[in-house]
């Protein structure tokens, strides 16, 4: 990958829409040339989707929470078991596994703070494997959807 390969991949993740033409002007590429490095590049799996970024509040989805959770033990089946069920869980964002204590952590959206206790006392409480579960509050977001520093 070199300079011109990185200038697609900034210009595409600050907007997805561009059309190949205007990709290739911005940078400094005739036509087939970025063409062919765009293919390249999605081959490749450098790119991997294009999508749409949603505005949360636009939607009604005003309360993001950070889950922290504890398995009860770290035996393969049950961990595997936990992951799927949080994959099946729609207003988990993002969820990733720790090193150390606690051992997941989940990025969850819903409604409003009724909302996200339903979504705690019915689904999240309830996971495989969960000892404990610990939630903090987003405050507000600092940075978020950032293209990657290439």
């Amino acid at each position: 990958m070199d300079a011109v390969d990185k200038k697609i991949l900034l210009e595409l993740q600050l907007d997805g829409r561009l059309t190949v033409t205007e990709l290739a002007d911005r940078v400094g590429l005739s036509l087939s040339p970025c063409h062919r490095r765009l293919r390249a590049l999605e081959q490749s799996g450098a790119i991997s989707a294009y999508r749409a970024h949603l505005d949360p509040a636009a939607l009604g989805l005003t309360f993001q929470a950070l889950v922290f959770v504890t398995m009860s033990s770290a035996e393969r089946d049950l961990v595997a078991t936990f992951e799927e069920a949080v994959a099946q869980v729609p207003h988990i964002l993002r969820a990733e596994r720790l090193f150390g204590d606690p051992d997941y952590l989940l990025h969850v959206i819903a409604r409003d703070l009724p909302a996200f206790q339903e979504l705690y006392d019915s689904r999240l409480a309830t996971l495989p494997g969960v000892q404990r579960l610990s939630s903090t509050l987003v405050m507000k977001s600092i940075v978020k959807d950032r293209p990657l520093p290439l």
